[in-house]
């Protein structure tokens, strides 16, 4: 009676070792991404590109939104006058080009907040010539 008791008992903790260990994920081998990493590293840095045209005092685009990390790429094309792209708080400054002439600038928003983008010619700015950057 004794044995059987000790059979049962071997068979049952063989038995949940094996059902256990079917029922667990195998673990990654160290140094490899799980599938929960590598979606973050594909939402985390991703590249926005905007293209913004500049108007006679005024941008097409008025706000445009990002995540913090993401790189972002801003195809600035000017249709009107004498026109650039800035926001300083991110130093991010296109050359001045005539209407026709375009300019892509890249940066990334490494800094979470509402930034100004402008056009820093005579008073553009003033006139109305900005749109927000907002960094989620």
């Amino acid at each position: 009676m004794k044995n059987l008791f000790l059979v049962a008992l071997v068979v049952f903790i063989v038995g949940s070792g094996y059902f256990y260990m079917k029922q667990s994920p195998t673990p990654a081998p160290v140094g490899t991404n799980t599938s929960t990493e590598v979606t973050q590293a594909m939402t985390e840095g991703a590249t926005q590109t905007f293209n913004i045209k500049g108007l006679n005092f005024a941008f097409d685009v008025k706000e445009i939104r990002v995540k913090k990390g993401d790189k972002v790429t801003i195809n600035f094309t000017n249709t009107e006058g004498f026109h650039d792209f800035k926001i300083d708080e991110l130093n991010v400054t296109s050359k001045q080009i005539q209407a026709g002439e375009s300019e892509t600038v890249t940066f990334t928003a490494d800094k979470a907040g509402t930034f100004e983008y402008y056009c820093s010619v005579g008073q553009h700015r003033q006139n109305g010539m900005w749109g927000k950057l907002i960094v989620e």
